[in-house]
């Protein structure tokens, strides 16, 4: 598993290709990914830090889930339904799925 440097590392080269690939296609909102005690990735454009800032998604998760997500071994739905995976707001982490998916896939 990929420690929380590792994996603010992949996000940030992944956030950086997709701010440079075409206009619009960066997220267009702010992601906090909240690591339950194991840190935070803060995610604004190609801006990717350990910060606790506020955003407009926090998306609250383990790692070792996050990680798991990530390979397809836990579904998100089942996640959220457990409470492994909790979203501030879920209209908008409707809308950016598309744009989180292909970061993360660029992540990975």
């Amino acid at each position: 598993m990929a420690t929380l440097e590792e994996l603010t590392d992949r996000i940030r080269r992944a956030a950086t290709a997709e701010a440079g690939a075409a206009p619009g296609s960066g997220l267009g909102s702010s992601i906090k990914l909240d690591l339950k005690g194991e840190g935070v990735i803060h995610i604004d454009g190609a801006a990717v830090t350990n910060d606790d800032l506020p955003a407009d998604l926090v998306v609250t998760v383990a790692l070792r889930d996050l990680a798991a997500l990530g390979k397809g071994e836990l579904d998100p739905t089942r996640a959220m339904m457990t409470g492994r995976l909790r979203l501030s707001d879920m209209a908008l982490a409707m809308r950016l799925q598309p744009k989180i998916q292909s970061l993360f896939s660029k992540a990975a």
